[in-house]
């Protein structure tokens, strides 16, 4: 799985996003990652699943609920392109996290290791932020 944590940018899937994302000009990356999460058919792979988490917490950054350990590089993105964030990113970042836990490789994977349970707590957390 290539995670050394189970916080959401504690996986090589996340970090590579990131980089994308530091690259990215506008919110459509935000907007592709998390659609292809919430689309409601086919199997969604882990990948897909770590880079929507991460495109989830940088909505909840634009929204200012950031999380704790945001990572320096988001804030700063997120700095530059707030002004401009769709409102419609929240809730597609609700229903990508509700597929991601309930039907997902990621799901899945975290559910064969020990460290299930603060996965979902993590992931909880961030829905909570992007509901509330």
């Amino acid at each position: 799985m290539g995670a050394w944590g189970s916080g959401t940018f504690e996986n090589d899937d996340a970090s590579d996003w990131v980089y994308e994302l530091e690259q990215a000009s506008s919110w459509d990356l935000v907007h592709r990652t998390l659609a292809v999460a919430a689309e409601p058919t086919g199997y969604l792979e882990a990948p897909d699943c770590s880079a929507a988490l991460a495109a989830a917490e940088v909505v909840a950054a634009a929204v200012s609920r950031p999380a704790p350990d945001l990572p320096e590089e988001i804030s700063t993105w997120v700095g530059t392109h707030r002004a401009q964030v769709p409102h419609d990113l929240a809730a597609l970042s609700v229903r990508a996290i509700d597929r991601i836990t309930v039907d997902s490789e990621l799901r899945e994977l975290w559910d064969e290791t020990g460290e299930a349970n603060a996965w979902s707590a993590a992931v909880r957390a961030l829905r909570e932020r992007l509901a509330g």
